[in-house]
């Protein structure tokens, strides 16, 4: 998913595609003409390296990004990144402190700069427990934990520490993980069907 997305307007419709290089609309089949309101537009990608953001919750998938548009069905993974872009995530083999490999990934940022000390600190610490050990991975599997309550758990050890109530998985992901999703799926779902068909068409345009 290397292409960058490109929104404009035309006959009323939004129109997306790669470029706006063609000189028809693939609405009407008119000549292209833009005003200053319907000009085309690049859309942010939604993936970025979590090696680059700090104190975040990263959410990748082992197929890579575009398998996160599928949310119930994909197979993903979850990490917490420090402040220099090491990522702490709990495998078969224990948490692993990853130097590269998340580098096409949601990045959720939950602190910021003046925590960054506290936060690297804590992680460090929260990692060694005897919890997050190996030979225990297949029971917090058998519990729906794994890397998820992982990194759920430090998050309200954080939280703890700034005397603020820790949030269950169902508040989490409410609040923090399915409005991201929900922005990526659609993402994926239009860069797709203009792999696909050339460009993609909407009535209105979409919260990409």
């Amino acid at each position: 998913m290397e292409e960058t997305l490109i929104r404009y307007t035309h006959c009323g419709r939004s129109v997306y595609g790669f470029s706006c290089s063609e000189r028809q609309c693939p609405v009407c089949h008119q000549s292209l003409s833009f005003g200053l309101l319907d000009a085309p537009v690049a859309l942010p990608c939604p993936f970025r390296s979590g090696h680059t953001v700090p104190c975040a919750f990263l959410i990748a998938s082992a197929h890579g990004p575009a398998h996160l548009g599928e949310w119930h069905d994909s197979e993903i993974h979850v990490g917490l990144s420090d402040s220099e872009g090491l990522v702490y995530n709990y495998t078969l083999s224990g948490v692993r402190r990853d130097e590269r490999g998340w580098e096409r990934c949601v990045c959720v940022q939950l602190w910021t700069q003046e925590r960054r000390e506290s936060w690297d600190r804590e992680l460090e610490q929260f990692s060694s427990l005897p919890q997050w050990a190996s030979e225990r991975f297949a029971e917090e599997r058998e519990f729906g934990s794994c890397c998820y309550g992982f990194a759920l758990t430090f998050i309200n050890h954080m939280r703890s520490l700034d005397g603020k109530q820790s949030l269950s998985r169902d508040q989490f992901t409410g609040s923090h993980v399915l409005p991201r999703m929900k922005t990526v799926s659609l993402y994926v779902s239009i860069y797709h069907a203009i792999l696909q068909h050339g460009f993609y068409i909407a009535d209105t345009p979409h919260d990409v």
